[in-house]
């Protein structure tokens, strides 16, 4: 058995996998599209996202909610690569808690993404 997030996006799917990728946690690696007439035409129907450590599954659907009530969290192992990785999913989006040593001794951030997906970076070799 293996958990995987399903991210649900009204009409921005392709956009955001495209982000995601640009920040270099991987990239899409299967991709079924609606059909050509519809609301939904050409839009994706699902989509397979995987990098180093990473899967998680993505698409359009017109009635998605907004995302909220759970968070992707990333268990990082470097602190120059969170902070990097921190300032590129943040771009047009909203820090939530900056970056820092917290009070469990990590460094770690959390954000919410210009596509409203929340992310938790949680680096270990950050304690003091």
């Amino acid at each position: 058995m293996q958990m995987s997030n399903y991210l649900f996006f009204t009409t921005r799917c392709e956009a955001a996998l495209a982000f995601y990728s640009a920040c270099g946690l991987g990239k899409v690696t299967e991709i079924m599209r609606h059909g050509e007439t519809g609301p939904m035409r050409g839009k994706i129907m699902h989509a397979k996202f995987e990098g180093p450590g990473i899967q998680f599954y993505a698409s359009d659907n017109d009635d998605a909610e907004p995302m909220r009530g759970s968070a992707h969290i990333l268990m990082m192992g470097d602190t120059q690569e969170t902070t990097a990785l921190f300032a590129r999913l943040a771009e047009g989006g909203t820090i939530t808690t900056p970056l820092g040593i917290q009070p469990w001794g990590d460094y770690y951030g959390k954000l919410t993404d210009r596509f409203g997906v929340q992310w938790m970076l949680n680096c270990t070799r950050g304690r003091a």
